[in-house]
């Protein structure tokens, strides 16, 4: 994720034309692993991964029915609702509809399997404008990274809970990468111990400008409020947007030879999020220097 990151933020470098073939170009080449199947699995307890190669989607079940974290790309919908029957469960019985951040990556699928099911979309405050207007923010014109519009049914902030028959997450605010990105948190049996999971949203610059009309007001605030806020949450699974935040190919693998589960990595937040505030402040750096020269 950091690498594609790496690559987005220097096109947000170039002149607009340039941009715009660069992005697009990039977003070619991304999407074959974007789209690419993964076996689905149960990863830990209740939940379940039913995402792509390169992009996470979680299912989690309840005593009331299913609850659906992010989806993918649009082409991605059909691969998504197959891994999901795959599992042995019904489309149907989705209840509930949970978004970590209005990209086009995580949201395309959100309006079929939203009238296909009737369940109620939550997301965070913030990015509902975007998720109903089917947007990037600051590029709204741009239909490469645009996605199709869908109704947000409930809006949360930080410390908002969201239940489903006996199961219960937390929201958590964690701006930038988005203006509402939201990460979730919940508990999960593993075996005798309840082990505390985070869904984090992102922090990565990606196409987001920091500087001069940024993306969104406050965030290169908001950014650092998000890197100080999960650095300091303990958090015994770290799951995030894509597969690689959390090296979920290798530790799938190492599930067929572990005695414990090896999603269980206390303090792998802490880890990851001081990597992604030190790419931070080098994209922050980058940014403030090519203004300067250009002005």
């Amino acid at each position: 994720m950091r690498q594609f990151a790496a690559v987005l933020c220097a096109t947000v470098m170039l002149t607009t034309g340039a941009q715009a073939q660069t992005v697009k170009d990039f977003l070619a080449a991304t999407m074959a692993k974007w789209t690419a199947p993964f076996e689905p699995f149960q990863m830990i307890g209740n939940i379940y991964y039913v995402g792509t190669d390169g992009i996470a989607v979680y299912i989690i079940k309840t005593s009331d029915g299913l609850i659906l974290m992010d989806t993918g790309v649009p082409q991605s919908t059909g691969m998504i609702k197959d891994h999901i029957a795959k599992l042995g469960f019904k489309e149907s019985d989705i209840k509930l509809i949970l978004n970590t951040h209005a990209h086009f990556d995580h949201t395309g699928g959100f309006a079929e399997i939203k009238k296909d099911t009737g369940a109620q979309l939550v997301s965070g405050e913030r990015d509902k404008p975007l998720l109903e207007g089917g947007y990037y923010p600051g590029d709204e014109q741009n239909k490469d990274i645009g996605f199709p519009p869908v109704k947000v049914d409930r809006t949360v902030k930080d410390g908002d809970k969201v239940t489903l028959g006996d199961t219960t997450l937390t929201a958590y605010a964690t701006p930038g990468h988005s203006p509402g990105c939201t990460s979730w948190s919940m508990s999960v049996k593993d075996g005798g111990a309840d082990r505390n999971v985070l869904f984090f949203c992102s922090g990565t610059v990606a196409l987001n400008r920091l500087v001069g009309q940024p993306t969104h007001p406050g965030i290169v605030d908001d950014y650092r409020s998000t890197y100080a806020k999960v650095k300091a949450m303990k958090v015994d699974i770290f799951l995030g947007p894509h597969p690689e935040v959390y090296g979920m190919q290798a530790k799938r693998a190492a599930m067929k030879d572990s005695a414990t589960n090896p999603f269980v990595k206390p303090g792998e937040n802490v880890t990851y999020v001081s990597g992604l505030e030190q790419d931070f402040d080098k994209q922050l750096a980058k940014q403030t220097a090519a203004l300067q020269k250009a002005n």
